[in-house]
């Protein structure tokens, strides 16, 4: 009778590692195919265990190999307002000085649109900053679990955030009204998906009732400049004095509308807008300076370090410091 073959000896898995290891088969595979999805400390454990098990990725076991594109995304939620052109100059800065390609995405003011954007965006990029995003906040955790993500203009509890100082802004705008001698602060709303909307009118709120004003707000309206234009009628009928405009494109089509309906600015009305693009510029008027550049430069930094596995913190949160631009849009009540 034929002797039997010597035993071949069981081959190592990835499941062996995980259990020696005290992690998940999948934390193992991270280890190995996207190192900076997983701690340093966890990885040296797990890479010490495989070498003592004598674990082989080869064709058959190995994971497949990490394939970086050296592309980073930015989600933008109108890519036509002028707020954007900063951020955008900002991150690509930042992109290419680290050597990755910045492409940037719209989603058009609509949740729908921009999940349907990011699913074509993310098989694509090696991380993602989101803007101004319309989406929740479980949506951007999971987004966050497929590729690094940082979250722009807009506070999402676990993920790394970079937002201007909104509440201090607001505050330095309602006191230069006050100031004037305007009783009764108008705040013209934005998208009612919008973090920073909400934000800002509560910051009107508190600083209306800390200086001992009324507020009232309109909309929510499109943030638009024509969205701005057809809220005019509403600062008409309520007899308000002074109104603070989401952004500034709601801001510059509130000094439109007003001119329309024979008001004048800032004879009758002060307007103050939000983010100090051109086009608050270009027709004076008053807003909260929001540094674009800076914003867009920091988010996208941070990304390059999520990628790379050099960030110090996955939940970190950067507020940046803003800046009250006074024009000719507002003056003293008559």
């Amino acid at each position: 009778m034929a002797e039997p073959d010597d035993e071949v000896p069981r081959r190592t898995t990835i499941y062996d590692v995980a259990r020696r290891a005290g992690v998940s088969a999948s934390t193992v595979s991270r280890a190995f195919a996207r190192p900076g999805r997983v701690s340093s400390a966890t990885a040296e454990r797990i890479h010490a265990v495989a070498a003592e098990l004598g674990y082989r990725r080869d064709a058959v076991f190995r994971p497949r190999a990490p394939s970086r594109t050296r592309v980073l995304g930015l989600a933008v939620s109108d890519i036509t307002n002028p707020f954007y052109f900063g951020i955008i100059r900002g991150a690509e800065r930042a992109a290419s000085t680290a050597d990755f390609t910045l492409m940037v995405g719209d989603a058009h003011e609509s949740a729908d649109a921009e999940r349907r954007m990011l699913e074509r965006h993310l098989p694509l990029v090696d991380g993602m900053v989101i803007t101004s995003s319309r989406l929740s906040d479980q949506d951007l955790r999971g987004i966050a679990r497929r590729v690094p993500v940082v979250v722009l203009n807009r506070k999402v509890t676990g993920l790394p955030c970079v937002v201007p100082d909104n509440a201090r802004g607001i505050r330095r705008a309602v006191e230069h009204l006050g100031t004037l001698g305007h009783r009764r602060i108008g705040y013209v709303a934005g998208p009612e998906a919008s973090w920073a909307d909400g934000v800002r009118w509560r910051a009107v709120r508190e600083a209306a009732l800390e200086l001992g004003l009324d507020d009232l707000r309109i909309g929510p309206v499109r943030p638009t400049v024509s969205g701005g234009r057809g809220a005019a009628r509403s600062v008409v009928e309520h007899q308000l004095t002074a109104v603070i405009a989401y952004n500034d494109l709601l801001g510059v089509g509130l000094l439109r509308g007003l001119q329309d309906l024979g008001a004048r600015v800032p004879e009758d009305v002060s307007v103050v807008g939000f983010d100090n693009t051109l086009s608050a510029e270009l027709v004076g008027l008053t807003t909260v300076a929001s540094p674009a550049v800076l914003l867009g430069e920091t988010a996208a930094l941070y990304i390059v370090n999520l990628v790379n596995g050099t960030a110090q913190s996955r939940d970190a949160l950067s507020v940046l410091p803003v800046r009250l631009v006074s024009r000719t849009s507002t003056g003293p009540r008559r």
